[in-house]
């Protein structure tokens, strides 16, 4: 009954989900005007409440036709001619792939043609990342003198996602990268619940797109010969392309495989491409043939016949 004789009515709440604490913030009753409806997390800082109404979101971002280099040729050529200005790129893969290698070749790209990039990392540090760089022919640390480069490493246990993302947008609002990265956001799922964390991509993808920036983020598949990232599962609706990494079994061999899942807006290559990591970075070569099921994880070798069979079904 109390309900009912208030003008507004707000519940704050501090709930425990599977193990770790979650603040939010609900406004109930707020009469004569307009107010958004549900939960919304909520942080306390040395400026007071900050509230974080992700769910209030609106799809109000520009869509640029501009393309921007991956780093890598052959990788341009198979999202056709390079990343889109604006989008949000997701490269998942098992451990050793080289997902940081691509990000590396991503920041040092920007660096290039003069764009500044920013870079966190929760997983490495930044003289490892430095050092990784050196052992595939990039000079990070060159970027980083000029001021083009900063790298933030911070383990995703130092705060919540709240904080995190407030520190994140503090850091390109100062820096104003024109390309960012996150390696990886595996990472921050192992610390977060399933809700909290898709709110947080959601949160800050947006954020990224509405900036015009290009963000590029990496996940971890759970096995070393494939199947689909938990992460990759719930945020591949909010990426603009999807690039995926995977180690093919042959003939008692350890090989890698590339391939562009998706690339909206654009053509992109559909094959399965070969590709080795030396003291040069990258390279992307041949499309593999005669085997199948290489993105399950479940590789087989075909037959020349059943090949030519599967040719005629495709035709």
């Amino acid at each position: 009954m109390l309900l009912s004789f208030e003008m507004s009515f707000i519940v704050i709440r501090n709930v425990l989900d599977e193990e770790k604490r979650r603040r939010t913030i609900e406004i109930l009753k707020f009469r004569g005007t307009e107010h958004q409806k549900g939960e919304y997390p909520f942080t306390i800082t040395s400026d007071g409440i900050k509230v974080l109404p992700l769910s209030g979101l609106e799809l109000i971002m520009k869509s640029s036709t501009k393309r921007i280099t991956t780093g890598n040729k052959e990788l341009d050529h198979m999202c056709g001619g390079g990343f889109f200005r604006d989008s949000i790129i997701l490269v998942s893969g098992p451990t050793g792939t080289g997902k940081t290698l691509i990000t590396t070749l991503f920041v040092d790209a920007g660096c290039k043609m003069g764009e500044k990039c920013l870079l966190f990392a929760y997983e490495e540090s930044k003289e490892q990342l430095i050092r990784n760089g050196l052992s595939w022919g990039v000079n990070l640390n060159k970027w980083i003198k000029k001021g083009l480069l900063k790298i933030v490493c911070r383990y995703p246990e130092a705060m919540g996602p709240e904080d995190h993302l407030l520190f994140i947008k503090k850091e390109m609002g100062e820096f104003k990268p024109k390309r960012m990265v996150i390696d990886s956001l595996s990472a921050m799922e192992r610390v977060l619940t399933l809700r909290s964390f898709r709110e947080f991509v959601i949160s800050l993808a947006s954020y990224t797109k509405l900036k015009e920036i290009a963000g590029l983020f990496t996940s971890t598949t759970k096995t070393l010969l494939g199947g689909e990232s938990i992460t990759e599962a719930h945020i591949s609706t909010l990426t603009d392309s999807i690039v995926i990494l995977r180690y093919v079994e042959m003939h008692g061999e350890m090989r890698r495989g590339i391939t562009m899942i998706k690339m909206r807006g654009s053509w992109h290559e559909k094959e399965i491409r070969e590709y080795m990591i030396d003291h040069q970075g990258m390279h992307i070569m041949n499309v593999f043939r005669g085997v199948e099921n290489i993105m399950s994880g479940a590789a087989r070798s075909v037959s020349a016949y059943e090949e030519e069979e599967l040719k005629k079904l495709v035709r």
